[in-house]
């Protein structure tokens, strides 16, 4: 069965994406732990990370390293945190969280809901730089 993010891949699910290209995809998170927290993803299915293949990942990282570069010119914050975990989605994927101070990372924090305007606003931003 298709994960979510394959579903988002193939166009059944609406996403807010921020940057796409032919392997990699990157889209706001709907449960975001600050504003303007972005998924990214791979495009082929794989559920560990580190079971990727090597230039897989390493155009993840670096997709990953351009997406973090525009979300810094429009998002007020120190710096882009990024974190893997991969429990919640059985599909490889990288947060990139706008921070401030540690605490802007934990997981454990309530989870922000957003209007929807305001997502595509941060989503128009950050995809047109």
């Amino acid at each position: 069965m298709a994960t979510i993010f394959k579903k988002i891949i193939n166009g059944e699910i609406p996403c807010y994406k921020v940057a796409e290209n032919d392997h990699f995809l990157a889209f706001l998170d709907i449960q975001p732990l600050v504003k303007g927290h972005v998924l990214v993803i791979p495009k082929i299915e794989e559920d560990y990370i580190f079971d990727l293949d090597d230039d897989i990942l390493s155009g993840l990282i670096c997709f990953s390293k351009q997406v973090a570069k525009k979300m810094k010119l429009h998002l007020p914050c120190k710096k882009i945190g990024v974190s893997v975990i991969g429990l919640e989605v059985a599909h490889a994927h990288i947060h990139l969280i706008p921070i401030n101070s540690i605490q802007d990372m934990n997981f454990s924090n309530v989870k922000l809901t957003l209007d929807p305007s305001e997502m595509v606003e941060l989503s128009n931003k950050i995809l047109m730089s």
